[in-house]
């Protein structure tokens, strides 16, 4: 078995790769090593609308239970609202049960700290030596030694919702908003903050039935949510995906505005306000060229980081940044959150347009965002690291680069996962980058495939 923790998380298919054998095990060693920092440690769990959720709840608070530690159960919630609530009801841990926006046989096990940050790569390391060298944690406790679980003092979905309400200080009032909900862990708490901020609110995607979470909806798929903006003439429209960690929005002419738009439109807005710090953004090495103008045209800069939207947060604590995120629409309010938060980001855009006074295809035609092309070069393993140093590679990307004038970029990067190297071109002209792309990746896997 190789690495258990990815970069988000424990994932997998439920029930062959992700197993209630390994969520016992993960919940095990995770109350084991948490031990350390508090001898009885409460771990508060959330889990989206997966079939699989139960099963794997269940396993993961069974190790827990099993090893003296304390469980909280909030039930179907998303992400931001567990890394939010761990530090509500003061829990050592907290946990979510998610594969995001992955479709419905997958699932996934995320671990917080007390904090609400994700868990510190040394912690996941020491849980996953745990498990991957079966060492023996079992204290075969008995009698009051036993965790158990623990009841909620308060309404965790009430809780999250009124703290949703209160990073917003504007109504919303005669704006007619279309949600897309993707059935997964929004369907019941962004229709009630939406509504009781005073907006007209229609909802699609927002009946749940453990095999339907991001099918042809949510954030992956807005097009249902564009063809209804249009049919309502809403005034936006808000996709989240099925743990609602992100957002991709459609303004009023049925058209996407991403997560690097929404991240612009915010960060102005906070620019306007004198709340963004450091006159800083950031994002990932995927942001757009057009981003980086926007950015620079509002007199501020970017800060980039590696893709992953655990990259962005570390950047920002680093830098004293309070906005940051991804083009998938993983955005980060450091002033109010610790995670992306789809929710918690569709209401400062929508804040933002309000500010503003103009139409949401008005702001986002106010920003240039230039054709990307991607396309995959196969390669052996071994030279995932160093195709930069083939002298007919690096001519190739010399070249192109020069072409560009500088109204264009070109990013290569390996792949995580797979023996792939992607090549990502940007430029003013489509047809030109999309050939580009196609002879660097056929050279780069011609030269080391």
């Amino acid at each position: 078995m190789g690495r258990l923790f990815g970069t988000d998380g424990v994932r997998g298919v439920a029930n062959t790769e992700l197993t209630p054998e390994l969520a016992f095990n993960l919940g095990k060693a995770g109350a084991y090593v948490l031990s350390k920092e508090e001898q009885r440690p409460v771990v508060l769990i959330g889990k989206d609308t997966r079939i699989s959720g139960d099963m794997l709840e269940d396993a993961l608070s069974a190790g827990i239970l099993s090893m003296g530690g304390n469980v909280i159960k909030v039930g179907v919630l998303p992400t931001p609202a567990v890394a939010y609530l761990v530090k509500y009801y003061k829990a050592t841990a907290g946990v979510v049960i998610s594969a995001s926006h992955n479709s419905f046989e997958y699932n996934g096990i995320k671990f917080f700290n007390g904090e609400g940050f994700k868990l510190d790569d040394a912690l996941e390391e020491q849980i996953e030596e745990l498990i991957l060298d079966k060492v023996d944690i079992n204290s075969h406790i008995t009698g009051d030694k036993l965790g158990r679980c623990l009841t909620a003092e308060d309404d965790a979905l009430e809780l999250y919702v009124q703290f949703l309400q209160s990073t917003i200080d504007v109504s919303l009032e005669g704006m007619k908003l279309v949600l897309d909900c993707a059935n997964g862990a929004a369907y019941q708490a962004a229709e009630a903050v939406f509504h009781r901020l005073g907006a007209e609110v229609t909802v699609l995607s927002n009946s749940p039935n453990g095999i339907n979470i991001n099918a042809s909806c949510g954030s992956t798929h807005p097009e249902n949510l564009q063809t209804k903006v249009l049919e309502l003439q809403a005034d936006l429209g808000l996709a989240f995906d099925g743990d609602a960690d992100r957002l991709i929005a459609v303004d009023e002419l049925g058209r996407i505005i991403d997560g690097d738009k929404t991240i612009l439109l915010c960060a102005r807005m906070l620019k306007d306000c004198g709340l963004l710090a450091k006159d800083k953004v950031t994002a990932t090495v995927m942001s757009n060229l057009g981003f980086h103008k926007a950015v620079s045209e509002m007199g501020c800069n970017v800060e980039v980081t590696q893709v992953g939207d655990r990259y962005v947060l570390e950047s920002m604590l680093k830098t004293g940044g309070v906005i940051g995120g991804e083009q998938s629409g993983h955005i980060i309010f450091l002033n109010y959150t610790t995670t992306g938060d789809g929710i918690l980001s569709a209401l400062q855009l929508v804040k933002a347009v309000k500010a503003s006074g103009k139409k949401p295809s008005e702001l986002s035609d106010g920003i240039t965002i230039y054709p990307q092309v991607l396309k995959n070069a196969r390669i052996k393993n071994e030279y995932k690291k160093t195709y930069m140093e083939d002298p007919e590679i690096s001519a190739a990307i010399t070249r192109v680069e020069a072409q560009m004038h500088g109204e264009g970029r070109v990013l290569i990067r390996p792949s995580g996962t797979e023996p792939l190297v992607r090549v990502m071109l940007e430029g003013q002209d489509i047809e030109v980058i999309t050939e580009l792309a196609q002879e660097l990746a056929l050279l780069i896997t011609k030269r080391l495939g």
